[in-house]
């Protein structure tokens, strides 16, 4: 009896103990006016989104290194729900979806999560984040007070809420998850759906207060954001722009900062000045801000047909840490800078808020002074063209033009936003293909191999395998038929012509008008290329005219419609639609001939595809053919070495067409290097004043993209699988893979 008694004792102190110890790392996160409070202590956060399907796990480590070097303590990710739910109850969380290690990783480092679970994401993500099936399901209406969308809605967010509370990773359990956010910029499309929209904001409101995650909620770009949820602010500068949360008992906080801007095919590439981001955070951490998220800290790559519409398969968002991993200077190094500046005055932000002076017609300081004698002050100088000498608390300071000073104690600069020192670095390639000639803006070493790749073709059978054919009485939409199981589909109709028609013996040819509403097509006719045709990002929908050839008897009209991601943002998008709309024949003797109607044969994909010939073994169940040729719809695949040392590695395409990459049967992206960007599109580029996106864009009369990120972990030493599947030709034998790429 004593012994059992003494068990109980031993095991009660032992609990306390437990509890204790675990008491000091864990506590519910809480807020006021000021800031978050996390464990009852305030908390000034620099955050930075890096997004766990963009890069790899073996890139995971080392980017949140450099994200911690620069100076934040925070990182913030989306939650991709068609990467862990791709088919109605079958669930992935490995490799790029797996999101507890990612935060397990983060927590390891010190750092802090902002976890936004949406589940809507837009993210220029394919559907918005949405799995297709989502669509499927009857009486849906997605983002709305529908009784089918906010089931499947709340089941996931539950999930994720319940998976994140089982691995201890609310900060409430010792984990480093402070804040989480329900829905996304839902403030946009709210008044598409009246009374259904603002009664969906208060339901999921509810529904994530109800998971009790014991860390605050918040919605982004919300204004209507119900009690207790915190509405925080998207943008440029939020520190002007945004007048705060819609109560005085919420902290201002700041969820995307946007550090450049994603690039679409066909568009330009966006360059944000280090100097015009670190004067909005400046201005924002002046004006009693107490978070701010860089909105890409690293984007990294849109791998596979994860991008939303026309959206390139590099998401590198001129980010401080590039789409490889390299830090982007000068941008990396003078963030890092204001960072360390804004934290040497984060205890006197937090204890005080600021006192607003004028010094001119254009300055003002933004000042702190905590209880204990801490002083803190912000210079701003909002003149765009000229730079100030003024006067502060009997001190004199110089201020650029479009500048902020940074004065922990209220007497020296530490910062000014203008001045940058840290310098550019050298951008260096390493080809592995001599034939190669790069641009002048890339230099090459003198390493050399013995010769290029070598390449072997497998023409894809033009309409498809009638074996996999079905039939259907006019045009399908694109979208409801292929269920985003691929980006091709096959039209197919064969069109009767009377050897009597006059256009037969006058040898004159017929226009083919074809109507689509996105995102391109390819024609051919007797198997013959006659054609393409594709919309944009603002405009997917387009129409084409194409003169064409028809022999007296049986032709053989083949349209391949293509997409380039599924919408990814609006009221309603998933209701858009995809593909073919029209077809007509003009110049018959009778007139035009309307074919939308007809019976159509039609295929899902390609015969490639569904043979896997990107992989191993289904490479083996086609004969490749060693001679190279320019043709539309051709497969091409070679074997490639891992290039030596652990830099990122690159394939050069500028001399391809458009189409998709595999490596080891993994998919890279889609690659469009035929649709070049605009010539007036870009712009010369100033810091100071308001930023845009064409007031800092490059590449006019280029394509938007050439080089892909092939990830090492993705290679093994030797005999590494390569193919790439080419819609409109190209010249292969000038591809090369390129390494110690920096800043691109």
């Amino acid at each position: 009896m004593a012994n059992s008694e003494a068990a109980i004792i031993v095991g009660f102190w032992l609990w306390v103990c437990i509890y204790m110890t675990k008491g000091l790392n864990a506590g519910e996160v809480t807020y006021d006016g000021t800031s978050l409070i996390v464990n009852g202590t305030r908390k000034l956060l620099i955050s930075g989104s890096i997004h766990y399907p963009r890069s790899t796990p073996q890139m995971w480590p080392g980017l949140i290194d450099k994200a911690k070097e620069g100076g934040l303590n925070c990182v913030q990710t989306y939650v991709f729900w068609n990467m862990h739910e791709p088919e109605q109850g079958k669930f992935n969380f490995e490799g790029r979806s797996d999101l507890v290690k990612f935060v397990k990783l983060i927590h390891s480092r010190g750092m802090y999560v902002s976890l936004r679970i949406g589940p809507y994401i837009e993210a220029e993500w394919n559907f918005g984040g949405f799995p297709y099936w989502l669509r499927e399901i009857p009486g849906i209406i997605f983002r709305t007070d529908n009784e089918p969308f906010k089931r499947e809605m709340q089941r996931f967010t539950e999930m994720i809420a319940n998976m994140m509370k089982r691995e201890n990773l609310f900060a409430s359990q010792g984990g480093p998850i402070i804040v989480a956010q329900i829905e996304n910029e839902y403030g946009i499309v709210e008044p598409s759906f009246r009374e259904g929209g603002r009664s969906y904001v208060r339901w999921a409101a509810n529904m994530a207060i109800e998971l009790n995650t014991n860390v605050p909620w918040i919605m982004c770009k919300q204004p209507d954001a119900p009690n207790p949820i915190i509405n925080t602010c998207n943008g440029l500068y939020c520190g002007d722009t945004f007048d705060g949360p819609n109560s005085n008992k919420k902290p201002k906080m700041w969820t995307e900062n946007w550090i450049g801007w994603f690039q679409v095919f066909g568009g330009a590439k966006h360059h944000r000045p280090v100097e015009n981001i670190a004067y909005a955070v400046a201005r924002f951490y002046a004006k009693n801000g107490t978070f701010v998220n860089y909105y890409m800290y690293h984007g990294g790559t849109n791998f596979g047909r994860s991008g939303g519409p026309f959206i390139t398969a590099s998401y590198d968002y001129d980010a401080p840490i590039d789409e490889y991993g390299n830090e982007r200077e000068p941008k990396w190094s003078h963030l890092k800078d204001l960072n360390t500046a804004i934290m040497r005055c984060s205890q006197t932000l937090l204890s005080a808020r600021a006192e607003t002076f004028s010094l001119g017609s254009s300055q003002e300081a933004h000042v702190y002074r905590g209880h204990s004698g801490q002083c803190a002050a912000f210079l701003s100088n909002m003149n765009p063209t000229s730079g100030v000498t003024l006067n502060f608390q009997n001190m004199t300071y110089s201020l650029p033009a479009w500048s902020v000073s940074i004065l922990p104690d209220c007497k020296t600069v530490v910062f000014n936003t203008a001045n940058v020192n840290a310098q550019s670095k050298t951008h260096n390639l390493t080809s592995n293909n001599p034939q190669r000639k790069l641009k002048s803006s890339y230099f090459l070493s003198n390493k050399e191999v013995e010769k290029g790749f070598y390449w072997e073709t497998f023409k894809e059978k033009i309409g498809g395998s009638e074996d996999t054919q079905f039939d259907n009485k006019g045009l399908l939409e694109h979208i409801n038929t292929t269920k985003d199981t691929t980006d091709y589909l096959w039209y197919n109709i064969r069109v009767d012509v009377d050897e009597n028609e006059p256009f037969i013996r006058s040898n004159s040819s017929l226009v083919l008008a074809i109507g689509s509403h996105g995102y391109a097509v390819h024609v051919f006719v007797n198997d013959h290329f006659s054609g393409s045709a594709h919309g944009n990002k603002s405009n997917p929908g387009f129409s084409l005219n194409l003169h064409i050839s028809l022999r007296p008897g049986k032709n053989d009209i083949s349209l391949l419609s293509v997409m380039v991601g599924l919408p990814d943002s609006g009221a309603y998008f998933e209701r858009k639609t995809a593909g073919i709309s029209s077809v007509m024949i003009q110049g018959f003797k009778g007139g035009s001939r309307d074919y939308s109607q007809e019976l159509w044969a039609y295929q899902i994909g390609l015969v490639g595809e569904k043979q896997n010939i990107f992989t191993k073994n289904g490479s083996r169940t086609v004969n490749w053919n060693p001679s190279i040729s320019d043709q539309h719809l051709t497969w091409y695949k070679t074997t490639i070495d891992a290039p030596e040392g652990d830099g990122p590695i690159s394939l050069d395409l500028r001399s391809m067409g458009k189409g998709q990459i595999w490596i080891n049967g993994e998919s890279v992206g889609r690659y469009w290097i035929i649709f070049l960007v605009p010539l007036g599109d870009c712009s010369t580029c100033d810091y100071r004043g308001s930023w845009n996106l064409k007031k800092c864009a490059t590449n006019c009369g280029q394509p938007s993209q050439t080089l892909y990120h092939i990830p090492r972990s993705l290679l093994q030493p030797t005999g590494n699988l390569l193919v790439l599947f080419e819609e409109v030709g190209g010249e292969p034998s000038k591809i090369s893979l390129l390494t110690d790429l920096k800043n691109y």
